[in-house]
């Protein structure tokens, strides 16, 4: 049978999996380098255990302790609608997660080569750094909680260092920065160990915080407190609004499980190990936040919704140094996973030949810290400012899910749809393989949703499309890409250089 490309590569099939012959000459493309190259069935070493920690402990971090609060005073839920609405969120985002991560287990390929599929192999790198800028966001924002969790451990380690004020908190995210960007660029074996070692001792220690703060609430009072949305005000329109926000909350890991999927050794061990790893995970941490917020008050005598500031009153040195230790491992293992694997990744795509997985994390970290500069610059006294994270978090990282949406909707029709679970391996790493170098179709079916949510925004119409915009841009997306590629089926030629 003809082969759908020029040169004589294939991939191999392994049980369930595929991979690339190892004298394969994809390695020559532009396409191609060897940190986003499939993944070997030897290098698929992650077991359940391993994917249920790697949720774990990226669930586990500070603003996860704050979505409670989130809910509450910005979308008018009562706590225990607050609640509610995270757990059902985050059981709703199992399913892109799920269906995303197959491909990812079947062909050992990450996120930004999946992309090529419907994007084409140029056209990738648009969604690509859409995705990337959100993480390189998010890295910044953890990077600033870390880096304070630090200070204040020194502050209570060191005679002297609390007076460094603002420019021991800006060397602390320094600190905090360059731990993570190491972690990363010594692989994803460094990764799962961090993430399995920290994902026993931080639910230890929030069921341990849990036991300590519950005394000290009223649950009665808390549960009485009524919800702040306009008395007479439908629950539903509010609570699937919080919804929609929950799901954007992971709506970036929904694009790139890939990262991570495929080094696990079987479908099955990656759709349990999301299952157990990711709701309930969640909600505990954010009713904990809930709980210690409510307790704040009797322990400091004040309210403070951030973990790192309100241990930071505690009157102990040696429990505020543990305490600020766990904050550490925590949002070491949400940020080495959440925010730099993707964007490392991401870059890469653009150019493989010029960026590895070294420079890619390095630039990750320079971006994460451009987005960050005037919060630094404002804790050193250079600048003033208004604008603080919390607000930031608050505010455009939680209407990102109308970019994403599309984009998961696109890649699982691609996939499960179109393609029918079957993808030309070799030829995502070809520079003239089957994949075009823009594929229309994708960005048509990205452009609609995104154009609607636009014109929501500025026009104030369709204002429901915008609110559920996870919701509404996913489908609209995945059901505009079907339109459009309905008739690109797989072929036994297009496939021809995979062999069994």
């Amino acid at each position: 049978m003809k082969n759908a490309s020029t040169d004589s590569s294939s991939a191999i099939k392994v049980g369930e999996f595929y991979e690339l012959e190892t004298h394969s000459d994809v390695s020559n493309s532009a396409h191609y380098n060897e940190d986003i190259a499939p993944t070997q069935v030897k290098e698929r070493t992650w077991n359940v255990w391993n994917v249920a920690a790697l949720w774990v402990g990226m669930a586990i971090c500070v603003p996860t302790y704050t979505l409670g609060g989130v809910l509450t005073a910005y979308f008018g839920l009562s706590v225990m609608e607050a609640l509610m609405a995270i757990l059902v969120a985050n059981i709703i985002v199992l399913i892109p997660l799920t269906l995303n991560a197959f491909p990812g287990t079947k062909f050992g390929i990450p996120f930004p080569v999946l992309l090529r599929s419907p994007f084409g192999m140029i056209g990738s790198n648009i969604p690509c750094l859409i995705r990337a800028m959100v993480a390189c966001g998010w890295f910044g924002i953890q990077t600033m909680f870390g880096g304070l969790a630090i200070h204040i451990m020194l502050s209570n380690l060191l005679p002297g260092w609390e007076s460094l004020g603002g420019t021991g908190e800006v060397i602390g995210f320094f600190t905090f920065l360059v731990i993570n960007l190491y972690i990363v660029i010594k692989g994803a074996e460094s990764i799962k160990i961090l993430e399995t070692m920290a994902a026993p001792l931080l639910l230890a220690v929030g069921i341990g915080l849990m036991m300590w703060a519950s005394p000290k609430s009223s649950y009665e009072a808390l549960l009485a407190i009524p919800p702040s949305r306009p008395e007479g005000a439908s629950f539903w329109g509010y609570f699937f609004a919080g919804v929609t926000a929950m799901v954007g909350f992971w709506a970036t890991l929904s694009l790139n499980i890939p990262d991570f999927s495929r080094y696990v050794r079987s479908q099955k061990d990656q759709i349990a190990g999301q299952i157990i790893g990711l709701p309930l995970t969640m909600f505990f941490f954010a009713a904990l936040g809930v709980v210690l917020t409510a307790a704040s008050t009797t322990l400091v005598g004040e309210t403070i919704s951030d973990p790192v500031s309100l241990i930071g009153k505690i009157d102990s040195p040696f429990w505020v140094v543990i305490a600020m230790i766990m904050i550490i491992i925590a949002t070491l293992s949400t940020n080495t996973a959440a925010n730099i694997v993707s964007p490392t990744n991401d870059f890469q795509n653009i150019a493989p030949k010029k960026i590895n997985q070294t420079r890619g994390a390095l630039l990750t970290g320079l971006i994460g810290v451009l987005l960050m500069s005037w919060e630094l610059l404002k804790k050193l006294g250079l600048i003033e400012s208004d604008v603080s994270v919390e607000a930031m978090y608050s505010g455009w990282l939680l209407g990102y899910s109308s970019l994403l949406g599309p984009i998961a909707g696109i890649m699982i029709v691609d996939y499960f749809v179109i393609k029918r679970q079957q993808l030309n391996l070799p030829d995502l790493y070809k520079t003239h393989g089957i994949y075009s170098g823009f594929n229309i179709n994708g960005f048509i079916a990205f452009a609609i949703p995104v154009a609607l949510t636009l014109y929501s925004l500025m026009t104030d119409q369709l204002s429901w499309f915008y609110q559920y915009g996870w919701f509404t841009g996913s489908i609209l997306g995945g059901i505009t890409y079907w339109f459009c590629a309905r008739n690109q089926t797989v072929t036994a030629a297009d496939l021809a250089t995979q062999s069994d």
